[in-house]
């Protein structure tokens, strides 16, 4: 039995405050095969303590794992088994319609207390806990664990203080973990990866097939963990989801030639069903921050404030009902179904005999067929030429980027320079395309019944601005375009 050390005769306290010990009960729910532990999610409810109520804790976007981002009801939005529809919402795309259930009920005898330093001051606080596994009603297993905490995470001095505790206790024989109790409870199945689980990515002597899967997994999980974001409202999720729904629909459509016709041709029309859904927020946020920046650019103030005062409400209204038509999109069957196909071909990608070959052999050309279609578009295009056929190189572009990323883990850096260049060029295009989208909504506006005249001119002059800087996207490009020529030849898709 272990028994805790006397922190202040062990030199890391100055004194001791014991708080009243407590009990807790908490209940936590998934599915049957442990979904959402296996995505890294934890849900329960407890009751007891001071933060009584549901809990949902995800991992932060870009973290590194150890963070968690947590999501809290009171303890009436649900009993127990009856997950809270809030909650099933936000978690939607990754059950797949399964039933989340009452998985393992833990019941935490808590005893904490504070390790103060010499004025009093609380900087660690240390919580005992032994913890009882119930199931069906029944103890079935009993485990002690102790927790330390910073009281102020950004105070050097309680910083010092959890390492001299954690250095006392771990010299005693304590035996440090990272997993939760509830994990502990449930076993080795919570460790176990996730539907779509990270694959490794082969070399160029790797098989073609290895290389889909693993890029179709690596942004089927984007997507799902940003459909996430979506549902929370989170900055910057839309745009990610979109790109991941774009990425997969160049990605198949670079692989096409080693996949199965119709699984990939519904799959790709789906997904450019849904990246359009977003695209409607996604365009009109951009246009909002564009407009508002260069409105503040004119040279009269108070046209800077007319401007703003007839783009700003009707962008605003634009984008409440492309936020309310994308979630409807989420919330459909339909968008129920891309979800179930997605997380299918990652795991078993529909490809055909052709995709068993080296990625040297199959790869490699298929990328470069991307970026031959690039330019026979861009050797169209003219300077003075209409804006359309520079919105068509740009889509073209990015096929080409998307393809170069998909590969890149497999060929190398002279391949991720290719893609960087490419990724250059798609930024001055697609600048293009947004100053072309700014013009045709300020022509809109300045035309409405309602416009008076001096908001009239201040719109006229906004619209001189983006028809300049349109152009000037044109020229950037010019001078832009033969480092990505030669990135290409260097990467050997010319």
């Amino acid at each position: 039995m272990f028994d805790l050390p006397d922190f202040v005769a062990e030199g890391v306290a100055a004194g001791i405050t014991v708080v009243e010990p407590f009990t807790m009960r908490a209940v936590y729910h998934d599915t049957s095969s442990l979904t959402l532990f296996r995505w890294g999610i934890t849900l329960r409810r407890r009751e007891g303590g001071g933060d009584e109520g549901w809990h949902m804790k995800l991992p932060v976007a870009g973290a590194d794992g150890s963070s968690r981002d947590e999501l809290r009801l009171p303890l009436d939005a649900g009993a127990i088994g009856s997950v809270p529809g809030a909650f099933i919402e936000v978690i939607a795309p990754l059950l797949r319609e399964q039933p989340l259930v009452a998985a393992v009920t833990l019941e935490t005898e808590r005893a904490p207390f504070l390790l103060l330093d010499e004025t009093g001051r609380p900087l660690v606080e240390v919580v005992d806990d032994v913890v009882s596994v119930l199931r069906d009603g029944r103890v079935v297993s009993v485990f002690r664990e102790i927790e330390i905490e910073a009281v102020d995470a950004s105070d050097p001095t309680c910083l010092d203080a959890i390492t001299a505790v954690a250095d006392l206790l771990l010299g005693m024989g304590a035996e440090p973990s990272s997993v939760s109790k509830a994990a502990s409870a449930l076993g080795p199945r919570t460790a176990e990866p996730p539907d779509v689980p990270e694959r490794p990515m082969p070399g160029p002597d790797g098989l073609a097939v290895d290389a889909i899967r693993s890029v179709l997994a690596q942004h089927v999980r984007r997507l799902l963990l940003a459909d996430v974001g979506v549902r929370r409202d989170l900055p910057d999720s839309v745009h990610q989801m979109r790109v991941s729904a774009r990425r997969l629909r160049s990605a198949m459509a670079t692989f096409a030639p080693l996949m199965q016709e119709e699984p990939s041709r519904i799959l790709r029309e789906e997904l450019k069903w849904i990246a359009s859904e977003l695209g409607a927020i996604r365009d009109t946020e951009v246009m909002i921050e564009r407009l508002d920046r260069h409105a503040a650019q004119l040279d009269d103030p108070d046209d800077t404030i007319r401007a703003r005062s007839a783009l700003d409400p009707l962008l605003g209204r634009r984008l409440t009902g492309a936020r309310s038509s994308a979630l409807a999109a989420l919330r459909s069957d339909r968008h129920q179904q891309l979800i179930d196909d997605l997380m299918t071909a990652a795991i078993d990608p529909p490809v055909t005999d052709a995709a068993y070959a080296p990625c040297s052999e199959v790869l490699l050309p298929l990328v470069a067929r991307t970026w031959r279609r690039l330019v026979r578009c861009i050797n169209d295009l003219e300077l003075d030429g209409p804006s359309p056929t520079w919105h068509a190189a740009r889509i073209k572009a990015k096929q080409a980027r998307y393809s170069a990323d998909a590969v890149a883990p497999v060929f190398g850096k002279q391949m991720r320079q290719y893609a960087e260049r490419l990724s250059d060029v798609t930024e001055l295009l697609g600048d293009h395309q947004d100053a072309h989208i700014a013009q045709t909504i300020i022509r809109e506006l300045a035309a409405h019944p309602e416009t008076d005249g001096l908001t009239g001119l201040a719109l006229g002059v906004l619209h001189e601005f983006e028809a300049d800087e349109e152009i000037l996207d044109r020229y950037r490009f010019v001078e832009s375009w033969p480092t990505a020529r030669s990135a290409a030849r260097k990467a050997g898709v010319r």
